[in-house]
């Protein structure tokens, strides 16, 4: 009977008279305000037909939403972690394809030639109410959020931003909920102080770092502008996790400085669903239920609630604003944010295998080497790069919207420049640990440096790049000739394929940009070197602008990278070299981190 409900505030107000109307399908829906069942409840305005009309404009499959339960039991929450697991184990590659893969155990409600689609903001949401739809669990939502304080675009407001509108969508058709939330949630939604809870509630809380709290579902939110959900958790603490993307591509990563801490306010990190529950609802004969209020739970009543990630488990800084100042203490050990992430993980324990590391960060780097080129490839396949070049970049090139949001990479490619970067800090970090002698290594070895030269060169083997050159011709090569290539590689999605590869010489050759479109990649090299995302830096320079130093254009030189040759400086580097011999393959390959 109600399609949807909206939060209107909390001064009390006469429910609204109800209205008919016909949706496209020919169906009729009556649109009311749900009934408040205690004098402190929230009501709720209805929407206007206009409203319910612009969120119908399509026919769609039937899926009403009806509600089953009156609140998610542990058990739910425990299969939802499963539901997101099994997504996360099949490898699908767009968020269509997730849903349809035969690890989505609700695949069958759903007709074959319905298409989901979903950015990297969108895909919790997404997900939660997609799971909560065809389990008839409660699921309401933060549709409109409001900055605190001045901002030219709320995903990256200073101090983040507070809910004003929340959205009961229980009986409506799920299909076309699905594309509310898209048109509703951005990352604007996750930048809440985690102990903001006004005017209206916020859909998560911030848990406490144990592997209890941080499971399959958890959301962890980069205040650059990027979501992702857990799927998994290793024994050794690390972290896997799931996102999507302007392209709705979904890829796989693990949880490491890309994702950056902020203050407090821009609501930076793990986020678990806050508990929902219906208040007031009726049960229908066929079990369902009808009217009443979706309730959520406050801080003080969800037990692993905690701000220990934004200030440590150490004494709270007296001011938000001293929040770097909060220590991390892991076994009596003072760490920093990511290592006390990681040792909790573990169960309190903090210890790396430096060999398996290492290769594990290469083979993570190459899957978003290839990520990048399904990017690049969608941009291609637009036409953008027959386009001429827009006579500005945009406002700001890492947080806009439109075609360059859709097709070009900055975001995805300084991420992917920053774990390029952690690869080399940590074969660094690992020796100097091993010279310390340091409890946490866990390296029985005798030549770290060699193993390590060995690992990367196995894994970094294994790894192959190609993409079509502008005259059809295809290009390939291999990690260790991506990396050098890694700030060359053009984020802007109007120039040819050859310059989205870096490519130089002869292979450039077939590059059918102009003078014009040449001028623009020489003039964005300092962006391309720049790995720090900065949102709020003016960045909407003509060419001319460009050319001249200044801010928000960039820096001068890219950071380090060349694991390679740093390890082979290093005493037994050398000498893992001289070892791979004619007729040693076999003994190499003995090696758990050899790739077979």
């Amino acid at each position: 009977m109600t399609a949807f409900a909206v939060a209107a505030g909390a001064q009390d107000e006469p429910a609204a008279v109800g209205t008919t109307i016909t949706l496209p399908d020919g169906r009729t829906a009556t649109v009311q305000a749900t009934p408040s069942p205690t004098p402190d409840a929230v009501p709720a305005r209805e929407l206007t037909p206009a409203e319910i009309l612009a969120a119908t404009s399509k026919n769609y499959p039937s899926g009403t939403y009806l509600l089953k339960s009156d609140r998610w039991s542990e058990t739910d929450e425990r299969e939802y972690g499963v539901f997101i697991a099994e997504l996360g184990e099949s490898g699908c590659a767009t968020v269509n394809k997730c849903l349809h893969d035969p690890r989505n155990p609700f695949r069958g409600s759903d007709p074959p030639g319905i298409a989901f689609a979903a950015d990297c903001a969108d895909l919790p949401y997404y997900l939660r109410f997609y799971f909560a739809w065809k389990r008839g669990l409660p699921f309401s939502f933060a549709a409109e959020v409001a900055p605190r304080g001045h901002t030219r675009d709320m995903r990256y407001t200073a101090a983040g931003n507070r809910v004003e509108v929340r959205l009961n969508p229980a009986g409506y058709n799920g299909y076309a909920i699905l594309d509310v939330l898209r048109g509703a949630i951005s990352s604007a939604t996750y930048r809440i102080h985690p102990e903001l809870e006004t005017p209206e509630e916020q859909d998560f809380y911030s848990p406490v770092l144990t592997p209890a709290a941080i499971h399959p579902g958890t959301v962890i939110y980069d205040p650059n502008g990027h979501l992702a959900t857990v799927w998994k958790v290793e024994r050794n603490g690390r972290i896997h996790y799931l996102d999507a993307h302007p392209d709705y591509s979904v890829t796989r990563g693990f949880y490491d400085v890309r994702f950056v801490r902020s203050s407090p306010g821009m609501g930076a990190g793990f986020k678990n669903w806050r508990p929902q529950r219906l208040i007031g609802g009726k049960r229908q004969a066929d079990g369902t239920y009808t009217g009443g209020t979706i309730t959520l739970a406050a801080n003080k009543d969800i037990a692993d609630f905690s701000v220990e990630q934004y200030f440590g488990n150490g004494p709270r800084p007296a001011e938000d604003r001293d929040w770097k100042t909060g220590s991390f203490t892991l076994a009596k050990e003072t760490v920093d944010y990511y290592d006390f992430v990681r040792g909790q993980m573990a169960g309190g324990t903090l210890l790396f295998d430096p060999v398996r590391e290492i290769g594990d960060m290469v083979d993570s780097n190459c899957a978003d080497l290839h990520y990048r080129g399904d990017a690049v490839d969608l941009a291609i396949a637009a036409g953008l790069p027959k386009r001429a070049e827009p006579d500005r970049l945009p406002p700001n090139i890492y947080g806009t919207e439109g075609d360059w949001e859709a097709y070009s990479t900055p975001s995805r490619d300084a991420r992917l420049k920053t774990a390029f970067k952690e690869l080399y800090d940590s074969t660094k970090r690992f020796l100097w640990m091993s010279k310390r002698g340091d409890a946490k290594l866990a390296y029985k070895g005798k030549n770290l440096a060699g193993d390590l030269l060995n690992a990367y060169d196995a894994h970094a083997a294994q790894c192959q790049i190609s993409y079509i050159r502008s005259n059809g011709s295809k290009v390939a090569f291999g990690y260790e000739e991506a990396r050098r290539r890694l700030f060359d590689m053009s984020f802007d999605p109007y120039q040819c394929p050859e310059r989205r590869w870096g490519a130089k010489g002869e292979e450039l050759a077939t590059c059918a940009d102009g003078k014009n479109k040449q001028a623009w990649y020489e003039a964005e090299k300092y962006l391309r070197n720049q790995i720090d995302r900065t949102y709020e830096a003016r960045m909407d320079f003509a060419l001319d602008e460009l050319k001249a130093p200044g801010p928000g254009k960039g820096v001068a030189a890219p950071p380090e990278t060349d694991v390679r040759r740093w390890l082979l400086t290093q005493p037994g580097g050398q000498a893992a070299i001289k070892a791979r011999q004619p007729g040693k393959e076999a003994d190499k390959r003995k090696h758990w981190w050899w790739p077979l």
